[in-house]
């Protein structure tokens, strides 16, 4: 019997202990604490099953804790929560479950230890450490997830075919612990889960997106989509990125594929940001490339204008996959939008008015786009990869030096409609539109300086050439200069 006595030796288990012993019930560690515990990884995280009333052991150790410890109850599901310095324990009595076809809600009644590692979802979760005074640490292993965790193998403690067709969310959390830990899915279990692929239907948006998003937040997330599109479960899951994938050949000319680019370009952002919408951003990038692929004998295979038809497309997916709809799906938006103007600048002779719209567009996003952009480039031409980085740099450079000098990040012009309006005696009307749409591609285009004396010279210039008459002049504002910009991220439709 292997024991473990020495990785639990702290307080909070002590207590756990204590209160168990006190109520005469036996108590365990067990499931992902377990896991990671026995693999080196760090976890605060911890599931305490225990042969009687979980809710009454969480009172009792809430009160041998500090006077500041909190314990939420959830009495509906028989379960308690103790926070205490970080840590983060939950309690539940031990049980067995049974499913019906059409739910994952399992029937829940009373069981044993066996019972509760029984309904566990793969060996390497189904482990537990005792926590009796007589045995104290001892490794309570039935389905030898020792092992699996020594061989770096996903496994379902019992039949996959009814672990999964009972709970299909485990095969999200199977393909999730394989990309988490770089572990392998073991061939029956992953056979399983292409056979109970369907079922995923019946999980809630809200759970598979909890997981997807957990995979996207991994060191190495294609893997995770290289196994999510095997199995199945993409194309259920998220069909415009599963609709990616594949190379059409006409004349023997070839477009690269477009979901293998995709994950290329999400491996290579992950290695620059914790950022799960940046990553999102990395995802949805080319995801209008199926609707906009088109093929001319003269210039081969094009995608003109996918990224425009992408941004459109954000909302839908993220209402459709329970994402945030508010300023982070419009961050994605821009993004996707964006992500083909840097690309192009590095391409051609650098403008100043070329660098100016895209820090006005871009706003405080340039730097995240670029890093967009870096990952982006996924060409097996060495030679070409770099002549790319080399022309961003001087992007980045340009973008720099024109930040520094017009300060055109979250901008708008320093005249405003306001001002158009008592300047020319008329009420808000296309016209006023129209000047400040002027007066702001004049400075972008760099026709005049963005300030308030040269932009309010144009607007008299412009009015007279459309007829306005003056009827007040207005003098320099004291804050004339670098207002915030809110409008320009929320323009895209």
């Amino acid at each position: 019997m292997l024991n473990f006595a020495d990785k639990i030796d702290s307080r909070i288990f002590r207590i756990i202990a204590e209160a168990c012993a006190h109520s005469g019930v036996s108590g365990f560690v067990i499931g992902g604490f377990v896991r990671d515990l026995l693999i080196g990884r760090v976890s605060k995280d911890v599931d305490i099953v225990v042969l009687g009333s979980g809710i009454k052991i969480a009172r009792q150790v809430s009160e041998k804790m500090s006077p500041g410890t909190h314990v939420k109850y959830f009495k509906n599901f028989g379960t308690a929560m103790v926070r205490y310095k970080g840590w983060v324990v939950e309690f539940v009595g031990a049980r067995k479950e049974s499913y019906r076809k059409q739910s994952r809600k399992p029937i829940i009644e009373d069981g044993t230890l066996a019972d509760d590692q029984n309904r566990r979802d793969f060996t390497i979760n189904a482990m537990s450490l005792s926590l009796q005074k007589e045995s104290y640490g001892d490794l309570l292993d039935p389905f030898n997830g020792m092992e699996d965790l020594k061989n770096k193998v996903i496994r379902t403690p019992l039949d996959p075919d009814i672990t999964f067709s009972d709970d299909p969310l485990r095969m999200m959390r199977a393909v999730r612990f394989a990309t988490q830990l770089d572990f392998e899915i073991e061939d029956e279990t992953f056979k399983a889960i292409k056979r109970n692929s369907k079922r995923i239907t019946i999980v809630s948006r809200e759970r598979v997106i909890d997981e997807l998003n957990k995979i996207v937040m991994t060191s190495k997330p294609s893997v995770g989509f290289k196994l999510l599109e095997t199995s199945g479960l993409l194309q259920i899951i998220f069909p415009e990125l599963s609709a990616l994938k594949g190379v059409e050949i006409i004349n023997r000319q070839a477009h690269k594929d477009n979901f293998y680019h995709t994950l290329q370009v999400l491996d290579n952002i992950c290695l620059n940001t914790e950022n799960l919408w940046l990553r999102w951003s990395a995802i949805l990038h080319d995801i209008a490339k199926p609707v906009t692929k088109r093929y001319s004998p003269q210039t081969g295979w094009t995608f003109h204008g996918h990224e425009f038809v992408g941004a459109k497309m954000v909302p839908g997916i993220f209402k459709k996959m329970k994402l945030p709809l508010n300023d982070r799906m419009r961050y994605v938006q821009k993004l996707v939008l964006l992500h083909l103007r840097p690309i192009v600048l590095a391409q051609d002779i650098v403008t100043d008015s070329a660098i100016r719209r895209l820090l006005f567009d871009a706003g405080d996003d340039i730097d995240d786009l670029m890093t967009l952009c870096d990952a982006d480039i996924t060409s097996k031409n060495e030679a070409r990869v770099k002549k790319y980085l080399k022309n961003f740099q001087l992007v980045r450079r340009k973008l720099k030096e024109v930040e520094e000098s017009d300060k055109l990040r979250n901008w708008q012009p320093p005249v405003t409609g306001e001002m158009i309006m008592e300047t020319f005696g008329i009420k808000p009307s296309k016209k006023v539109g129209d000047i400040k749409v002027a007066i702001r591609e004049a400075i972008l285009d760099g026709e005049i300086d963005n300030n308030f004396k040269d932009a309010y010279e144009f607007m008299l210039n412009l009015g007279s050439s459309m007829k306005l008459n003056v009827v007040s002049r207005i003098s320099e504002p004291n804050n004339s200069s670098n207002i915030p910009l809110h409008e320009a991220d929320d323009n895209i439709t």
